[in-house]
């Protein structure tokens, strides 16, 4: 059975009782921004072991401590309190929105087992969509690996694409647009998700929502990852 992110989860990625053979390595991450108008809150960046899962599109976000508070509020810590990033693997390289067209890098000293990356982070401003990339196998040989990262929908909460003031996971609304574009007075561009499982995003719709498609629309992939294994 695969493990969900756990404390015998995290005991595992971090070599503690875990058996793996595997060594501990650096890796170099950078993750950019593709979009035109979107922003990355705070991106969780974790290495761990192959049967560890921050997300699962198709599982319900409820299966995972802390995915949905971080596509609604980029709020990072239910996933840190297993996710630790003061531990070895793991790290949240932005402090603030990741702007469009613009990169972070961060240096993972991996720990010994550890052969997966895992990535997470809050698109801005949506109601629910995050940007991430699901337990990746990285080679172990020295080299570098570039990946594309798809936009999901936490399904956790109504596409009204309004905003909203602040952030409540039992409301519907967006926390901010860090870009300062979205307008006020829509009506709701959608109501609850038919997919209520995490999915992938169907985008900025517009129309009668806060949100103006021809800056916040975006097709997948929104992001790129490339990884530096030295």
């Amino acid at each position: 059975m695969r493990q969900k992110l756990s404390s015998i989860a995290l005991a595992c990625a971090f070599g503690l009782g875990s058996a793996a053979t595997a060594q501990a390595a650096s890796w170099d991450v950078t993750v950019t921004n593709l979009t035109n108008g979107n922003y990355f809150t705070p991106l969780l960046i974790a290495s761990h072991v192959h049967d560890t899962h921050m997300f699962e599109p198709g599982e319900s976000a409820a299966t995972y401590p802390g995915i949905e508070l971080m596509a609604e509020c980029g709020d990072l810590s239910g996933l840190t309190a297993t996710f630790d990033p003061a531990m070895q693997g793991v790290d949240t390289p932005n402090s603030v929105p990741l702007a469009p067209g613009a990169s972070v890098t961060t240096t993972l000293t991996t720990a010994t087992g550890d052969t997966h990356l895992s990535i997470v982070g809050m698109i801005l401003p949506t109601n629910d969509a995050f940007v991430g990339l699901d337990s990746v196998h990285i080679d172990s040989e020295p080299g570098t690996y570039t990946y594309y990262l798809n936009a999901y929908d936490a399904g956790t909460e109504a596409n009204d694409e309004l905003i909203s003031t602040g952030c409540d996971t039992s409301t519907a609304g967006i926390p901010a647009d860090p870009g300062g574009m979205a307008g006020t007075g829509g009506t709701a561009a959608s109501g609850d998700d038919g997919n209520t499982m995490i999915h992938i995003h169907r985008g900025i719709l517009g129309g009668a929502s806060d949100l103006d498609s021809s800056i916040h629309r975006w097709q997948n992939p929104v992001a790129r990852v490339v990884v530096t294994v030295n």
